[in-house]
């Protein structure tokens, strides 16, 4: 974990119109990138938490939510400065994913090689 991060986590958007309080699965160890159609347009840095990780502090009728194809994953966007915050997964609908970036204190660049997840080949999408 990165020097001064604490737990929770406070997340916001680009504005400051929308805050979180995240609790993180593990840290920064779980980030990770995704390349399915949606994630690899998107481009953001994904850590996991539990679904009772997430908590909004502000804003949350400032959030906007998207949803496609299934409708298993679920991602939520500032209205004001369009920025993602967290989504619920499609990989493992009992965890968010949590926009690393929005973290305080938290520069994506620090994070170094961060794994990729094959989105493309979601076994949720075989027939």
């Amino acid at each position: 974990m990165l020097p001064g991060i604490r737990s929770p986590h406070r997340a916001t958007c680009h504005c400051g119109a929308v805050e979180l309080a995240v609790t993180l699965s593990d840290g920064l160890a779980t980030a990770q990138r995704c390349d399915c159609s949606f994630c690899a347009r998107r481009g953001a840095i994904a850590v996991s938490a539990p679904l009772d990780g997430v908590r909004i502090v502000k804003g949350e009728d400032n959030l906007s939510l998207y949803t496609w194809n299934t409708g298993t994953a679920k991602h939520w966007f500032c209205k004001t400065c369009g920025i993602y915050t967290h989504h619920r997964r499609r990989s493992n609908p009992n965890e968010y994913g949590v926009n690393a970036a929005c973290l305080d204190g938290v520069n994506p660049r620090d994070l170094g090689e961060v794994p990729w997840t094959d989105g493309i080949n979601h076994p949720s999408d075989r027939g």
